[in-house]
């Protein structure tokens, strides 16, 4: 497996507008890293840059130590997995495996042993006759991964492979990837637009915002200490409610430090309480969702949500005072930075 290093990464594109600023980035031998971000972020133009199929416009890439900036893509020895499949169509699942196998030269003994056991790890072995129409989308996506898997890269490199799948195909898929990085203990870097998989699959997470990185953290320091109220409000679902001091009560007992401009507050860790709290609203939606709902509060200071138990009666309409551990609010200076 490969350690990957990103120095001072710029990208311009011809229109002038850079993609991409002075990225810094480490990722371990044997890590998974995902990188996730809204649409424009940069993260896919960040991903391209490692494989090689992008050159960036100032900054280096080292491959286990090496400077591999002028590399072509075709001698770094990454795998890429698309959202596309990218699979020949005219190929039985067989001769999709075995392709890059061939033009590296492997001897046909050698290849079949490779598709063979690659094809058995991914549930694919049935299916090795077929060609890719024949398949279900998941099937075909299984058939991208192993034809990365079959070649024994030096690191994975996967962008947004999974966005064509139905959600519990999505979720299936999502286990099959942990489990396959568990057993190969190779380097992955996963692109994705969807936070809860980014969680899900990263060791890791890299938070991308117009080309910048805002924060790299690991899932659970990313959703209770964001860097900022951006990260803040893309991790986690719903968002991170944002209020600012001057709306609470005097009766929430929030020792507010001088600096804040805003107080961050989970959903998840909204109390509705029967005296007096932080905030004072009435109820204009509840959104049961089998195990929890979510209910929204109109407040003098905006909209506030909190997820709560589905026992919990209330309906809109109802007035109620929303609390909340203080240990759990979170602190933000004007510029958006964390206190």
């Amino acid at each position: 497996m490969a350690t990957i290093r990103l120095e001072g990464i710029d990208k311009v594109f011809g229109s002038g507008q850079p993609a991409l600023r002075r990225i810094d980035l480490d990722v371990a031998d044997g890590e998974r890293l995902a990188l996730v971000g809204p649409s424009g972020s940069g993260k896919s133009t960040l991903l391209r840059i490692i494989a090689g199929l992008e050159q960036p416009t100032r900054g280096r890439v080292l491959i286990d130590g090496q400077d591999a900036t002028d590399v072509p893509a075709e001698r770094r020895d990454l795998a890429m997995v698309f959202q596309s499949y990218a699979l020949y169509p005219h190929k039985s699942v067989r001769d999709n495996l075995a392709f890059g196998l061939r033009m590296r030269g492997v001897g046909a003994a050698e290849i079949r042993s490779q598709v063979d056991t690659t094809a058995a790890s991914l549930g694919l072995t049935a299916l090795l006759d077929r060609r890719p129409a024949q398949l279900s989308g998941g099937q075909r996506q299984r058939v991208a991964l192993g034809r990365a898997i079959v070649r024994a890269p030096r690191a994975f490199l996967f962008d947004e492979p999974l966005s064509n799948l139905d959600p519990r195909l999505r979720g299936d898929t999502r286990a099959e990837l942990i489990e396959l990085h568990s057993r190969l203990r190779a380097t992955m870097v996963y692109v994705t637009h969807d936070q809860e998989e980014a969680m899900t699959l990263g060791q890791r997470i890299a938070v991308l915002r117009d080309g910048r990185i805002e924060q790299v953290d690991g899932p659970a320091r990313l959703y209770n200490q964001p860097a900022t109220t951006f990260v803040a409000q893309f991790i986690g679902s719903p968002p991170m409610n944002l209020i600012a001091p001057d709306r609470l009560t005097a009766s929430g007992g929030v020792d507010v430090p001088s600096s804040a401009a805003l107080v961050g507050l989970r959903p998840h860790d909204v109390r509705l309480l029967p005296q007096p709290a932080l905030l004072r609203g009435r109820v204009q939606l509840v959104e049961p969702l089998g195990a929890t709902q979510i209910v929204h509060v109109r407040t003098d200071g905006g909209r506030v949500i909190g997820v709560t138990n589905p026992d919990l009666q209330v309906r809109p309409g109802d007035d109620v005072n929303i609390g909340a551990d203080a240990s759990r609010l979170h602190f933000f200076d004007s510029a958006g930075r964390r206190i």
